[in-house]
């Protein structure tokens, strides 16, 4: 290509040049060399036409427009010979506008955009098109409608537990056969135990079925009980972390139970009673004796917290037999250590209004009438309820995105409910499951939920969709006033896992550690005031401003914007969002803590330094979320 000529220069120039007759053949025959120093030369061509050139070139290829009408510029730099260009620009979103002015006489000049709240957040191709009489040059470039949150100083009382997010993090593990031992022994027990140390959870929820349940039979007979199965979990639980973990008395002994697993109310709810309590026995208070045999802990660990059964709702469990069950065996378990406390309903159900017997609405309210009217009368310390998005792989991300607003409100309800009765005000509510997906194998590999349908593993619970979801419903329900939030399950596959069964960590397990450390909840740490916050959009990102006690503030922006409406495990879609935080002062010290797509499986997101700032813009790239931690 000659000197000083540019792609679409040259363009210009071959459409401008007549080529006519002989003349025309040999220079076409000769090669485009000679073509182009025709072009180039400032003299007549054969018909004695000068040739016309017109450019545009753009100071930038992306632009951030903040819905908040602050405005943005480009530069825009026009190559013409003479006459003034018409600039327009084209591809932009309703609510988002882009005019053009020159400078200095033209023709360059720059474009000034402006945004809106009515501009939907997200990133936009925009077309530069300048014309000149019969010639037209264009450049593209990105527009991003960006969302603009800004964080008040003030404690907004309407959220959380009176203005507090009062919502620590933990775990489960479900022990049973096809659980096995996952901590083992030696330096492999050793270091698994460090990896679920390091997690910071509370109160780990321990669920005895299947093979796991020690009660064996009812013989009569010491061969009965066998714990070993139990113990190769709870024990190795019991000396970590908080060393208090939650045992949840999820299903009854096989003989206490119809042929479908469901508990013989009517005939065996004493039974179960008395099953309960030799397990308070054996943990808390030196064990108990059958036939000559002793059965007792190794550990001289005590367990406080104990659930009691496990999703009625779902295991054939009607609201007035478990009324029976609870107020039958907590005084049964109270009678062997009156010092332990007791989850009460374990509920799983759907979202409000749909009629169904587990609907929380039809469900709870025999429950929780007053005990003069059938309702439960023994001790309650907490409440706890499940939550899954879905028992279904082939759900689309955006199905799974739109639940999780909908079981914020069924927490809402449940308080509502518990705290009706006026003995039971002061009863936290805990989530104490929660993952992506339901779903599990049936047997023969077909799907519990959908019957006739192969099981398929839904990586979404430990994907970068995990990434952004987990943050999202953490925000939610800590701001619907839930005071804890359980994993389900900690070691598993790419569906329910923390770590893989051989210990080593999913991205699931970083997003849970950095959830746990950032919003500590204990008797030392209790909670941080949730700051106003007032966001142009908030329908594809999730925003969460909280105060801690030092004075330090925590905002997470959680982007779980789909890309595509059918995407199942899609990448997302980049959001911006712009945070003002002029109100909260000055800080001398800010980090930028990321979780998604790009984030390291083995070491986990690092913070990086930020200089904190009195407005500052984050973008994320598809779904994940992104933690800015500003220090006094």
């Amino acid at each position: 290509m000659a000197e000083g000529f540019s792609n679409q220069e040259w363009e210009i120039c071959v459409n401008r040049t007549w080529f006519s007759g002989s003349l025309g053949l040999r220079l076409l025959a000769s090669g485009l060399v000679l073509a182009m120093a025709a072009c180039s030369a400032s003299h007549s061509s054969s018909t004695g036409t000068t040739p016309q050139t017109l450019s545009v070139t753009l100071g930038s290829s992306s632009v951030v427009a903040p819905q908040d009408g602050t405005t943005a510029s480009v530069a825009v730099t026009i190559g013409a010979q003479s006459g003034t260009p018409a600039v327009a620009v084209s591809g932009l979103p309703a609510g988002l506008t882009g005019r053009f002015a020159t400078t200095n006489g033209g023709p360059s000049g720059t474009i000034t955009f402006t945004g809106s709240a009515g501009a939907a957040a997200g990133s936009y191709t925009a077309t530069v098109t300048v014309t000149d009489g019969a010639l037209s040059a264009s450049q593209s470039l990105t527009v991003v409608s960006a969302v603009v949150a800004k964080v008040g100083s003030n404690n907004d009382t309407t959220q959380g537990v009176n203005g507090v997010l009062k919502q620590f993090m933990s775990t489960s593990f479900q022990v049973a056969e096809w659980f096995g031992d996952y901590f083992g022994t030696g330096a492999t027990a050793t270091s698994r135990e460090s990896t679920l140390a390091a997690l910071g959870p509370q109160h780990i929820r321990l669920q005895p079925v299947s093979q796991g349940v020690p009660m064996i039979a009812n013989t009569g007979n010491a061969s009965d009980w066998d714990f070993t199965l139990l113990d190769q979990t709870v024990q190795p639980v019991l000396a970590i972390t908080d060393k208090s973990p939650e045992f949840q008395v999820a299903v009854a002994p096989a003989w206490m139970c119809f042929s479908n697993g469901d508990l013989d109310v009517a005939n065996h709810v004493k039974d179960f009673a008395a099953y309960a309590a030799n397990l308070v026995r054996y943990y808390n208070k030196g064990g108990f004796d059958v036939q000559g045999t002793h059965f007792q802990s190794a550990s001289n660990q005590p367990i406080t917290w104990w659930g009691i059964f496990n999703e009625p709702t779902y295991n054939g469990i009607t609201p007035a037999q478990y009324v029976t069950i609870y107020n039958t065996v907590v005084p049964a378990m109270l009678a062997v250590d009156p010092t332990i406390k007791f989850s009460a309903v374990e509920y799983g159900g759907s979202t409000l209004g749909t009629g169904e017997s587990t609907d929380p609405e039809i469900y709870l309210p025999v429950l929780f009438a007053p005990p003069s009217q059938g309702g439960l009368n023994a001790q309650i310390d907490i409440v706890s309820n499940h939550f899954y998005s879905s028992c279904n792989q082939s759900d689309p991300d955006t199905s799974l995105f739109a639940d999780v607003p909908q079981y914020a409100d069924v927490g809402r309800y449940i308080l509502q409910e518990v705290h009706s009765r006026p003995d039971l005000v002061n009863v936290p509510v805990w989530t104490t499951e929660n993952n992506v997906n339901a779903d599990y194998d049936a047997g023969n590999g077909m799907s519990a939920c959908n019957p006739g349908k192969a099981f398929v593993d839904d990586h979404r619970g430990t994907s970068a969709f995990f990434a952004a979801w987990r943050p999202y419903v953490f925000s939610q329900l800590g701001k619907a006033g839930n005071e804890a939030l359980y994993h389900w399950n900690y070691s598993g596959d790419q569906q329910y896992g923390e770590v893989d069964p051989n210990g080593v960590p999913y991205l699931s397990y970083w997003v849970d550690k950095t959830l746990a450390a950032l919003y500590p909840f204990t008797s030392a740490t209790p909670g941080q005031k949730i700051l106003a916050l007032n966001a142009t959009e908030e329908t594809t990102v999730e925003l969460l401003a909280t105060q801690n006690g030092n004075g330090s503030v925590t905002v997470l922006v959680s982007n779980h914007a789909v890309q595509s409406p059918a995407d199942n495990n899609g990448p997302g879609a980049p959001r911006t969002v712009i945070l003002d935080l002029s109100s909260l002062g000055s800080f001398s010290s800010a980090s930028l803590l990321t979780i998604d797509a790009t984030t390291s499986v083995s070491t986990g997101p690092t913070p990086v330094s930020v200089t904190p700032p009195a407005r500052m813009s984050i973008t994320l790239n598809g779904y994940g979320s992104a933690f800015l931690t500003l220090n006094p």
